[in-house]
């Protein structure tokens, strides 16, 4: 029997796993961002495709070669299990089939949650819960092994509560509030000043009009960014120590991302919240008052997660000791 692909699609990079039915992970490879609603269609099939590439590469198998020929093993993928944020949207996968069968990769190819993964890659158990806060934020609740209630998500403009855009949305706002004189003194400023390449010397007093030249600039550089870009100032609230406007920003994280799987708990799904993002590997999540969590567990990726996910399309029932073959063998091709 052939083997699975695994694909982790993320905003950021993207992860692919090749692996044996029975799960021994046996290929990895990594790209950029393969997540075609952050991306587009085109470089999000790109970077699944250079990521699958490396992972067939360290299996032993090839993508085509420069005169189009191919290795004999070419072809793995039983199943082909891609997890992205709002997969939802992409109902139809022909953006990534023909992607894919360029490389000589064809089987069944199935859609699933990014949160789906990250759970899967916490947890063997079938019940529990997932969070997510890189960029942006969002909650699951999962039952029988399948998603079946989220929170947030909903984007920059409407949610993402305690993401890292919201941390830098906060960020900004607080340091254009002490500018304007409309809030406290906050060691982000600095920060954000050098970190938009505004000269240190700027005036922080009322120009020709009444602003200060600081903030004239500072309104300049963050207009020309796409709002989602401000999730980059994020690691100045962590980088500010204790300075009290930029603890606030963090208390008020927490309790957001908290209030967010708050929303989805229930007394009935008991199980683990498994955490991802680089957002919540540093601020951590409270889970103080909720009912069907009982532990918090990290995890870096969801590379592993997308791997079970495949091995459970394909038919294979993962318990612990399948789940630990995936994590492990996984851990031995980073």
């Amino acid at each position: 029997m052939r083997n699975l692909l695994a694909v982790d699609a993320g905003g950021t990079s993207t992860r692919a796993v090749v692996l044996t039915p029975a799960g021994q992970c046996v290929g990895y490879g990594v790209a950029g961002s393969g997540n075609p609603i952050s991306s587009g269609i085109e470089h999000a099939a790109r970077e699944v495709v250079k990521a699958t590439a490396a992972a067939l590469a360290q299996a032993g198998s090839a993508a085509p070669d420069a005169h189009g020929a191919h290795d004999a093993m070419a072809g793995t993928a039983e199943i082909a299990v891609l997890a992205m944020a709002g997969s939802r949207t992409y109902v139809s996968t022909d953006w990534i089939t023909s992607a894919l069968a360029a490389i000589d990769v064809r089987g069944r190819i199935v859609l699933e949650s990014d949160l789906l993964a990250t759970f899967c890659s916490g947890a063997w158990e079938q019940d529990g819960y997932a969070v997510v806060a890189g960029t942006g934020s969002a909650a699951i609740r999962v039952h029988g092994g399948r998603q079946e209630a989220s929170a947030d998500g909903l984007g920059w403009l409407l949610g993402d509560d305690g993401s890292g855009f919201w941390l830098g949305a906060r960020t900004v706002r607080a340091v254009a509030a002490e500018l304007d004189n409309r809030g406290p003194r906050t060691a982000l400023t600095p920060l954000l000043l050098a970190a938009l390449e505004i000269p240190p010397d700027a005036s922080t007093e009322p120009g020709y009009d009444g602003r200060p030249d600081a903030l004239r600039l500072l309104l300049d550089a963050v207009y020309a960014l796409r709002p989602i870009e401000l999730a980059r100032f994020a690691p100045l609230v962590f980088a500010a120590g204790d300075d009290e406007v930029a603890t606030g920003i963090l208390a008020d994280a927490r309790s957001a991302l908290h209030t967010t799987l708050a929303a989805i708990d229930s007394a009935i799904v008991r199980g683990p919240v498994v955490c991802g993002g680089g957002v919540l590997g540093t601020l951590g999540l409270p889970i103080d008052g909720l009912r069907g969590v009982t532990e918090v567990r990290t995890v870096a990726d969801g590379a592993v997660g997308a791997a079970v996910l495949a091995l459970r399309a394909n038919g294979t029932a993962v318990d612990w000791e399948v789940f630990e073959r995936v994590r492990e063998t996984l851990a031995g091709l980073r």
